[in-house]
């Protein structure tokens, strides 16, 4: 199911990633993979398109909506949290929730706390909201990715923060964080009085032996200061129903965004479809996919060319490459759109740490990602 992709159909897709591509271009780019969705997502969409396209039965702010027990519920079986689901909210999509949580919570001219390189909307929306940006690196620890904590603490003591943003599972290096280093976060979380907005939209698709830890899942006191915003969009690759979750586990910031009561909108019917038949009957098709992301990860550090650094992701389908051992002429996303007709992302979008890098996708089937892989090795030659 995953390997059987024809090129050919996937140019003819009306979506984003391979709508903006000439044909001769092969695609690597966004955060959305090749494969279809599992049988039991298409299945519920169709009862929705066939049954009933009138208003839901809830009305997005009801302690009954559907996606907030499932999420407590899912929660609690895969990491043992166990959460209020009168706690939860709904968005259209992670990045909404985060500028509900910015609108709410923070003022202009207040720092927002951002393991660097960092997804580009995000640093978009904390400069468009005219909040600060107060970087965190991740710099390279041999194979992996490694930050400064102390370097963090005595920062914010110069200079304070409002909002840890932590994405975990990490984009764009797929780095998994390890639950002394989010004690570490926790306790500084603390000390400096940051609200944590926690994105782990990708927490689905660690590989093993990794293991996610919700961030609010450590104590009461930090799911206090928390709000944990997730989706099945990612994992079980829907992006197009645009559905998302948020435990608000600050009780100022969920009363804050209960008024004006429709000003973020409320869960589409299939969004909410989509959304409970991935995380109730979708793990089958889960367990098929990871395994073939591992492979795929592999796949990339064995055909990359000498010169490009490369470290095996933790989680996601996405490879951090860094290009600056090429010395190229020009920056590496033009470099490979050019010579190997690959489109990937651009490094410099991800904001300090980003320049000399690209974002590669590889949540596609071998053959294809062999395609781009060889195609970037012989732009080299």
């Amino acid at each position: 199911m995953f390997d059987d992709l024809d090129v050919r159909t996937l140019y003819r897709r009306p979506g984003v990633k391979w709508n903006r591509v000439e044909p001769d271009v092969l695609p690597a780019w966004i955060a959305e993979m090749d494969f279809p969705p599992a049988d039991s997502v298409r299945e519920a969409l169709l009862r929705c398109v066939e049954d009933d396209l009138g208003y839901p039965s809830w009305d997005g702010r009801s302690a009954d909506t559907p996606l907030r027990a499932a999420f407590a519920e899912r929660m609690r079986e895969r990491h043992g949290w166990a959460l209020d689901p009168s706690h939860v909210r709904e968005f259209t999509d992670i990045n909404q929730g985060v500028q509900a949580v910015l609108n709410v919570a923070t003022r202009p001219g207040d720092g927002i706390v951002v393991h660097t390189p960092a997804y580009p909307p995000f640093l978009e929306t904390i400069a468009g909201m005219n909040r600060r940006l107060h970087p965190l690196p991740y710099t390279p620890d041999g194979d992996s990715w490694t930050f400064d904590a102390d370097r963090l603490d005595r920062e914010l003591g110069e200079r304070p923060a409002r909002v840890l943003l932590l994405v975990n599972p990490h984009n764009p290096t797929g780095r998994v964080l390890r639950r002394d280093e989010l004690e570490t976060l926790a306790r500084l979380a603390q000390r400096h009085d940051l609200l944590v907005i926690a994105d782990e939209i990708h927490s689905d698709l660690v590989h093993d032996p990794h293991r996610h830890i919700p961030f609010a899942s450590l104590s009461p006191e930090v799911a206090a200061r928390t709000v944990t915003l997730t989706s099945a969009t990612k994992a079980f690759n829907v992006p197009g129903v645009r559905c998302a979750v948020a435990h608000v586990g600050a009780a100022e910031v969920r009363a804050a965004l209960e008024n004006p009561s429709h000003l973020y909108g409320e869960p589409n019917t299939f969004g909410v479809a989509a959304t409970l038949a991935a995380w109730r009957e979708g793990d089958a098709w889960l367990s098929e996919l990871r395994p073939v992301l591992a492979r795929n990860a592999a796949l990339v550090g064995e055909r990359l060319p000498s010169g490009v650094r490369y470290r095996v992701p933790q989680a996601t389908f996405l490879a951090w490459l860094d290009c600056r051992e090429l010395a190229l002429d020009t920056d590496p996303h033009s470099f490979f759109l050019d010579k190997a007709r690959v489109l990937l992302n651009d490094g410099r979008t991800f904001g300090p740490g980003g320049e000399g890098f690209v974002r590669l996708n590889f949540g596609t089937s071998q053959e294809i990602l062999r395609d781009i892989l060889g195609r970037i090795r012989d732009s080299l030659d």
